[in-house]
């Protein structure tokens, strides 16, 4: 029973229970929903105002660029009115000018109507004078013709023929100033082409000498190379052909001889000697054989190379080792070698400035001082050997001419000629090119002097430029002006005779008068 109770009970809490329980629910929901309602309003209230707000604002930028576009539509209007006043200004403007411009094209129609009114006028008066002085003229002409007693053409004649002698002295008194002026545009064309020459030309300051000198290692290689009795030195003399010296001067040897290739044999065989160590005649006579081989293959070479600098070919095999003996030559301490191929590029220089055969002028050039590679062995000068070798051994008759004139032994007969003189006398004489002892030099300037002095009437003589100018101060009183001319030319040519000079002497004769006179109270 007990149970059953119980169990009523248990039933009867659980119906109470979810009844309960399905009541707090509803009463919560419902106060959920009526939370939501509420909230759901306020949004709605904060929506609607956020919308009044974004509309009025909406309204009030409407509202700015309306009235900004209006102030902008103003301004642009206001500039518009303003340029299009202007340009009605300018309109007007041009219609006054046109208008103005009208009436003086009216006026100066009016002008030129009257002018050509006044022109024909004056025109028919002109061939109305014309009419009468023909007239005139001709009544004239036969009174001339009556009291002259000639006819009108054998006054044109004579008229002619004066005027022919007039014209012709004007022609010679033309003639004689282009003459002078063609002198002087000679003289200057001149000048600039051995100034072209010279400029692009840079050859090397001297730098050889007259004498070989071998040092030695000690003075006691003195003693080997004269050896037992002097028989080492007299075979390498005689081996050589060239002296030894051999005296105080420490550890040096000096070599003296005519022949330069000689001496520069001379000179490589004792160097070998004394590296060698071994020297006794035998080994001279060896060694000296040697080097004379090597040398002729150098003075071969030598010539080969001065050809192929200069471009000139087709020189023989005999002519080119004869140009390359020249490399043991000096004269006044200048290589002739050297000054060979300098005046042969000197020579191309000048021809391509005056429009010449270029290699023509090297090969003279370069082939010009051939002579001196055997002067020492043939009798005569430089000039006429070195022409009958060029002419030997086949070369063309204009280059061996060159080579006779260089000197003027013989006058030149073409201005290739004149261009192997120049560039000569141009290497010899430029600065650095050669140079001589202090003593002869100092004597040179004197006997310039000397000379100068020799003569009647100079008050006083002064060399200067280094002997390259001359001149002298005469007696106003004594020697005129022709003598002046006379005396230049007899010292020029005293001078030719007397000394020996590289290049060129300039004499210049001065001449003054003056009239002194004293003021006194």
């Amino acid at each position: 029973m007990e149970g059953i109770i119980y169990l009523v009970i248990l039933i009867i809490g659980a119906v109470v229970g979810f009844f309960g329980a399905q009541f707090f629910r509803d009463h919560l929901a419902t106060q959920t929903a009526k939370e939501a309602e509420h909230k759901a309003a306020g949004i709605v209230v904060a929506a609607e105002r956020k919308a009044e707000t974004l509309v009025k604002e909406a309204q009030i930028e409407a509202k700015d660029r309306l009235f900004k576009m209006k102030s902008d539509f103003d301004a642009e209007t206001a500039e518009i009115r303003s340029e299009l006043k202007r340009q009605e200004n300018r309109l007007q403007q041009k219609e006054e000018n046109f208008e103005r411009k009208n009436e003086q094209v009216d006026a100066q129609s009016k002008e030129i109507i009257r002018k050509e009114k006044e022109i024909l006028r004056k025109e028919k008066e002109l061939e109305t004078s014309e009419a009468s002085l023909a007239g005139l003229i001709d009544a004239q002409r036969k009174q001339l013709e009556v009291i002259s007693g000639m006819t009108a053409d054998a006054a044109k004649d004579l008229l002619v023929q004066s005027m022919e002698n007039e014209a012709r002295h004007e022609g010679a008194k033309l003639i004689k100033r282009i003459t002078a002026e063609a002198k002087e545009n000679a003289d200057k064309e001149a000048k600039k082409i051995l100034a072209t020459a010279i400029q692009r030309y840079a050859g090397d300051f001297v730098a050889e000498r007259t004498v070989s000198v071998v040092q030695l290692p000690d003075d006691e290689m003195k003693g080997r190379i004269i050896g037992r009795e002097g028989r080492n030195i007299r075979a390498l003399e005689a081996a050589t052909g060239i002296d030894l010296i051999i005296d105080d001067t420490p550890e040096a040897v000096i070599l003296s001889g005519f022949n330069p290739v000689r001496r520069e044999v001379a000179r490589l065989s004792l160097i070998r000697l004394i590296e060698d160590g071994r020297i006794h005649p035998a080994r001279i006579e060896d060694v000296v054989k040697k080097v004379t081989e090597e040398v002729d293959i150098t003075i071969k070479e030598a010539g080969d190379q001065a050809a192929f600098d200069l471009g000139v070919h087709g020189i023989s095999n005999e002519l080119v080792r004869y140009l390359g003996r020249l490399k043991f030559r000096t004269s006044y301490a200048q290589n002739v070698l050297q000054h060979s191929i300098e005046v042969g590029f000197l020579c191309g220089a000048m021809a391509a400035e005056l429009g010449l055969n270029v290699k023509l002028a090297k090969r003279m050039g370069l082939l010009h001082d051939i002579g001196k590679a055997i002067d020492h062995e043939v009798d005569g000068s430089h000039a006429e050997i070195g022409a009958r070798l060029a002419k030997k051994c086949g070369e063309s008759p204009k280059v061996v001419y060159a080579i006779a004139a260089h000197h003027e032994e013989v006058p030149p007969e073409s201005v290739y000629d004149v261009l192997v003189q120049a560039a000569d006398s141009l290497s010899g004489a430029r600065p650095g090119a050669r140079k001589e002892l202090l003593e002869n030099y100092v004597k040179r300037l004197e006997d310039l002097e000397n000379i100068a002095k020799s003569f009647k009437g100079v008050a006083s003589a002064f060399a200067i430029q280094a002997g390259r100018e001359l001149r002298i101060i005469v007696d106003g009183g004594m020697i005129n002006d022709e003598d002046a001319i006379l005396l230049s030319k007899d010292i020029v040519k005293k001078i030719e005779e007397t000394l020996t000079f590289p290049g060129q002497i300039k004499v210049i004769v001065i001449r003054e008068t003056r009239a002194i006179e004293y003021a006194n109270k």
